[in-house]
């Protein structure tokens, strides 16, 4: 693993090792080690989007704060750009972007633009590359009307696509997301996930993104790693991941009135209320043809598609085959 010129992002083995103090008794405390992040090696290329996704406390986001330098490695190998980020956290938070959909890195009670002028004096951005990412940024992620807006009177997609904004004004080489479009609603999910496509089309930005929405995976990612007690236990495509861990989509129906239980392979009915019917198919099959053939066949009123969860992904492919 040494090829830095392709390779943005290395890690070979590495962990991170937590020690816990619990009390056991009056005066007394045991202390044991939690180990966060076990022997993990991958690399990622620049210009990649990759999804890096896991259940809540598989070492996702250890592993963010590790590439970022807030955390040191206990063991292992780690460079970002050929930078140790333990070392030479400065260095590297100018090649970097960072966003947490959580937590904001914008100043709470000033205006959106204020926040912006700071990072500008921050990063020391040249002036006119600071004017033409903002530009951009604002353009492309419907900010104008809310430079002028304190941050705390944002709302969350609102917030979320300010600190996209800020994350990007020192043309970072690397972008981690964290759960970009927690919370938002339809439209600026479609908002922000078009604005990454472009970012990554026109600029070639790295970007690694952690989320528990897999549709994100499957419209910005050609390539997923699922991360699992600290382990890596898959790496390849949104497609394959679903194949591995033998996943199910679910096609809610309504009918406009109660009928037998509709037909439709590879669509199997797993509940009936009334006229509304629950068909759950393969997540690697494309749902198109089967609404179609549902369509031509039954008298429709309405019907969605549900996502299937992170975690139940992650289950049925412990509970099934092993992961290859």
């Amino acid at each position: 693993m040494d090829n830095e010129d392709a390779d943005l992002i290395l890690l070979d083995r590495v962990e991170k090792v937590f020690e816990v103090r619990r009390r056991t008794g009056f005066l007394r405390a045991e202390r044991r080690q939690v180990r966060a992040v076990d022997s993990l090696s991958f690399a990622v290329r620049r210009g990649e989007m990759v999804g890096y996704i896991g259940p809540n406390g598989a070492g996702k986001s250890t592993t963010v704060k590790m590439l970022t330098g807030i955390l040191t490695p206990s063991g292992g190998r780690l460079r970002v750009a050929g930078i140790d980020p333990s070392r030479e956290r400065t260095r590297l938070a100018r090649r970097i972007g960072v966003v947490f959909g959580q937590r904001t890195t914008l100043w709470w009670d000033l205006p959106l633009i204020d926040s912006y002028r700071l990072m500008h004096r921050m990063y020391r951005i040249p002036d006119g590359r600071y004017r033409e990412n903002l530009d951009r940024c604002v353009e492309l992620l419907d900010l104008g009307d809310l430079l002028d807006v304190p941050v705390r009177q944002l709302s969350l997609g609102q917030r979320m696509r300010g600190d996209i904004a800020a994350a990007l004004l020192h043309d970072p080489e690397v972008l981690y997301l964290d759960e970009p479009t927690i919370g938002l609603d339809v439209i600026s999910k479609a908002r922000v996930r078009e604005f990454l496509r472009d970012l990554n089309a026109e600029r070639g930005t790295t970007v690694l993104l952690t989320t528990h929405d897999l549709t994100d995976i499957e419209q910005l990612c050609r390539r997923v790693m699922v991360i699992d007690h600290g382990r890596l236990v898959y790496d390849g495509s949104p497609a394959g991941l679903h194949e591995v861990g033998e996943s199910e989509r679910t096609l809610v129906v309504d009918l406009e009135r109660e009928l037998p239980p509709i037909e439709a392979e590879p669509a199997r009915v797993v509940k009936v209320e009334g006229p509304r019917q629950w068909l759950a198919f393969p997540a690697s099959e494309s749902a198109a043809p089967l609404v179609a053939r549902i369509a031509a066949r039954y008298p429709l009123v309405d019907l969605s598609v549900r996502e299937p969860d992170i975690e139940a992904v992650i289950s049925r492919m412990y509970a099934g085959k092993a992961v290859s």
